[in-house]
């Protein structure tokens, strides 16, 4: 028989991409999350990849007894059960970086459009309000010093596009790169208050989890220049989003790029929605056509590790 493998997407584009990446061999199953179809295909299923929102029901491996492997399409993986993986001794990997060139072009994207006001213009020029005597302040990269909070993947592909920009960029990191590889990537470590102190950007790039909640809050922000601009591409609860909003409110913080929220979709009567000096896009950083192909790649990729009897790649820290 076949190994079988259970698709569960509700995005047209990975589901095309899943046909036709799908490896020979293997039985296919491409369903909605917790559908009759869903159920029915688990049953005999070796291999479960998805998103890790619709991979955290109670019942997966009651529904799945014979899972070997589950395969995420994020790589965010905050609300999976990490509990229930270990009691069942099934390991969860993330999608390997697919997501990587995306989420640095987003960040730098938000670092652009806030430094150069690109919102606020686009509202005037639409308006109908040309650019008069009160130029607004705008600012390049060129020579800012960035600093990276989480060196992983996608915040070494933030350092290097940050680089070739023309930036100076620090970072901070719980895993220190040696000296050789700081020199070789042209980043300097510092310790995370220092950082915030130091940069004119920050970028957040790190996962959410029990020591990550509420990273930066009141404190850290007020020890960051007046002037500088916070990105977060990451997840909402990494900032403390009140605290957030005091300081780009009381000229503490000059201007944030947020992609991730406290609440997602946010409610609409959050208050940063109102703000001109925050730029918000809706957690689109890391869904690219290019990326949506190379987290099936990555994902079958994974299965056949695995079906080989290897030790599959990315696996969550976690469940190391």
């Amino acid at each position: 028989m076949a190994p079988k493998i259970v698709f569960v997407t509700q995005f047209p584009a990975a589901a095309d991409s899943a046909r036709v990446l799908a490896p020979q061999g293997y039985d296919l199953q491409i369903v909605e999350a917790r559908s009759a179809a869903y159920q029915e295909a688990m049953a005999d299923a070796e291999y479960l990849v998805g998103f890790v929102d619709m991979l955290v029901d109670d019942q997966l491996y009651t529904d799945g007894p014979n899972l070997r492997l589950i395969q995420l399409l994020s790589a965010g993986y905050d609300r999976a059960d990490l509990a229930a993986a270990r009691k069942a001794g099934v390991p969860i990997a993330n999608n390997g970086g697919a997501n990587a060139v995306a989420v640095s072009e987003h960040a730098i994207m938000l670092m652009l459009a806030t430094s150069r006001q690109l919102i606020t213009q686009h509202a005037n020029v639409a308006a109908g309000r040309w650019r008069g005597n009160d130029v607004p302040k705008l600012y390049e990269l060129r020579g800012k010093t960035l600093g990276i909070v989480g060196l992983g993947t996608i915040g070494t592909k933030t350092a290097r596009l940050a680089l070739a920009f023309g930036m100076n960029v620090v970072y901070y990191d719980v895993a220190r790169l040696s000296e050789a590889e700081e020199d070789g990537l042209g980043v300097r470590f510092r310790l995370l208050r220092e950082l915030l102190a130091e940069a004119d950007l920050v970028s957040l790039h790190v996962p959410l989890n029990e020591g990550t909640h509420h990273l930066i809050g009141a404190e850290d922000l007020a020890a960051m220049k007046p002037e500088a601009i916070m990105i977060n591409t990451s997840r909402g609860p990494v900032i403390d989003e009140v605290a957030m909003y005091e300081a780009l409110t009381s000229d503490r913080l000059a201007a944030a790029g947020l992609d991730v929220y406290d609440q997602e979709p946010p409610e609409a009567d959050n208050p940063l929605l109102a703000l001109d000096n925050v730029v918000l896009t809706a957690h689109m950083a890391g869904p690219t056509q290019e990326s949506n192909t190379a987290r099936v790649r990555n994902a079958f990729d994974n299965v056949q590790r695995v079906n080989r009897g290897e030790a599959p790649l990315w696996v969550i820290p976690e469940l190391l």
